[in-house]
């Protein structure tokens, strides 16, 4: 029973929360761009000059696809903080006193995990079904076309996901941004476009690339071509209109294929066992070495008479300078020192790395490094029980949170700094000016979402898949002018900024009101 009420209560802790209800509403937004109207000027699966007819089919094995991509993308940072609040709660030193075993304790917080990213698959595959009848092209709806995708790609998937975000808290709870950057780049090599054959489609943990080769294998045999050439997944924006059609009627799944995704399964729990025999089980107390002096008192040196008309008096000072101060401070102290050898790197290369590269490529992975710094800007003080006090300071809004957001910029802006002086030098005003919007605009991104669900695992969600687009060149979520943009991106990332910034103050200022 005690296995079962953790999974229960864990997960109803983590669906009832802000940020969880706001990554579905995003989700079901995100779902529905999966499959393109027909008049898009984007495509998210392309086989050469070819998409498949809009039948159960294809719409099935599309969104099933881009499901796992999406929430294998999203889902890690979704789900990476169930132990943590166990220890913020004083939960996990209750679990630790009953006979819950460690391996017990870990895989119940795998199934909540897992749990809560089928839910979002739950409504993904709800969406699916209807683009189906929003874009039916006189099809007949068959929904084995739309379980069997589901089934075998993206639920595996998840489940290892699941798996892997508590073996990350496990080994590294105490270093958030090893956590937030380790599993960046296992992405990113994930979703490297390696070929795979036949013989080892079982290797691919995300499932797609058996239901693509197929899908190429189909075109090749209509375009009697030996290679279809431009395959993409993903968004990749132009115009589709010209596309050809053809009919795709789902793929064929060897006993092989089917069988390592169970395999991927029993891996996770495999290693969730090893990992068991590491796990501190909430005995996290910080070792904590204070070194007194001595105190000597000398018989001469006993003061028998004060006078207090010599003491210094103490010296009213508003300015918000101190403040600033000391929150980029807090900034910069954050996490391990060592870590800074990293951003030290990243500004090694803005100097020297071509400059498109060091723009386009570069400069959004540090700045993503920055995730848990950004993250705790308008958050630290619910996490450490110190809103109260914060909030009953002398002007909290034009004071301290002004401070907060002025600290971040100038931290997220030294970084950049490279970058900027090589824009200078170059006269390409047009890139400064974009870069220090795109820091503003980082920064306000983090505090509006801070403020709003009280909590950082929303923004860290956002950024991962912000920092990915725009490293995969797609310009709609360029917020730091990397790409080639027309005259008005200046303005609308101007009125963008302005934006954030009105509902990040109006926010605040309503829950003053309200505490």
């Amino acid at each position: 029973m005690s296995f079962f009420t953790i999974i229960k209560y864990d997960y109803l802790q983590r669906t009832r929360s802000y940020a969880f209800l706001i990554t579905l509403c995003i989700s079901v937004a995100i779902a529905y761009t999966f499959v393109p109207e027909p008049n898009a000027n984007y495509s998210t699966i392309r086989i050469a000059d070819y998409i498949g007819e809009y039948n159960s089919a294809w719409i099935g094995y599309v969104t099933a696809i881009m499901t796992s991509l999406f929430l294998s993308l999203i889902g890690f940072y979704l789900v990476n903080s169930g132990i943590k609040t166990d220890i913020e709660t004083k939960v996990g030193q209750i679990v630790a006193s009953t006979r819950v075993k460690n391996f017990s304790y870990l895989l119940a917080k795998t199934l909540s995990n897992f749990l809560v990213l089928l839910t979002i698959l739950g409504i993904i595959f709800i969406m699916s079904v209807l683009l189906f009848f929003l874009h039916n092209e006189g099809n007949t709806f068959e929904i084995f076309q739309f379980i069997k995708p589901y089934i075998l790609i993206p639920i595996p998937t998840l489940f290892f996901i699941a798996v892997l975000a508590v073996i990350f808290e496990v080994f590294f709870g105490k270093y958030t941004i090893i956590q937030n950057v380790g599993f960046f780049f296992l992405f990113s090599l994930l979703m490297l476009p390696n070929r795979y054959s036949e013989k080892n489609f079982s290797l691919d943990i995300l499932g797609s690339k058996m239901v693509m080769s197929q899908m190429e294998e189909q075109v090749r045999q209509i375009a009697d071509i030996k290679k279809a050439k431009k395959t993409s997944i993903g968004y990749v924006i132009g115009n589709v209109k010209k596309a050809k059609k053809f009919q795709f009627n789902g793929v064929v799944f060897t006993s092989s294929f089917v069988i390592s995704r169970f395999i991927w399964g029993l891996l996770g729990l495999i290693m969730l066992f090893i990992t068991s025999m590491f796990f501190h089980r909430f005995n996290v107390k910080e070792k904590i070495s204070i070194k007194k002096d001595p105190v000597i008192i000398h018989s001469s040196s006993i003061i028998k008479d004060i006078r207090f008309s010599f003491a210094i008096k103490p010296s009213i000072n508003f300015s918000i300078y101190p403040l600033i101060k000391t929150e980029l401070l807090l900034l910069i102290r954050k996490g391990k020192k060592w870590l800074w050898l990293f951003n030290g790197l990243g500004m090694v290369l803005l100097t020297f790395l071509p400059l498109q590269i060091s723009h386009q490529f570069v400069l959004p992975i540090l700045w993503f490094f920055q995730v848990s710094r950004l993250s705790e800007i308008t958050t630290k003080e619910i996490t450490n029980k110190a809103h109260f006090f914060t909030f009953a300071s002398y002007k909290p809004i034009s004071r301290l949170l002004v401070s907060q957001i002025g600290a971040g910029i100038l931290l997220v802006l030294f970084l950049a700094l490279p970058l900027l002086i090589r824009e200078l030098l170059n006269v390409n005003f047009f890139s400064f000016v974009s870069i220090l919007l795109g820091a503003v605009f980082l920064v306000f991104f983090a505090a509006l979402l801070g403020i709003a669900t009280k909590g950082k695992k929303l923004f860290e969600v956002l950024f991962f898949m912000i920092t990915y687009a725009n490293i995969n060149g797609i310009p709609f979520v360029d917020y730091f002018g990397a790409l080639t943009h027309t005259n008005m991106y200046l303005s609308k990332l101007s009125l963008l900024v302005f934006t954030l910034a009105v509902f990040t103050f109006t926010i605040r200022k309503h829950q003053l009101k309200r505490s």
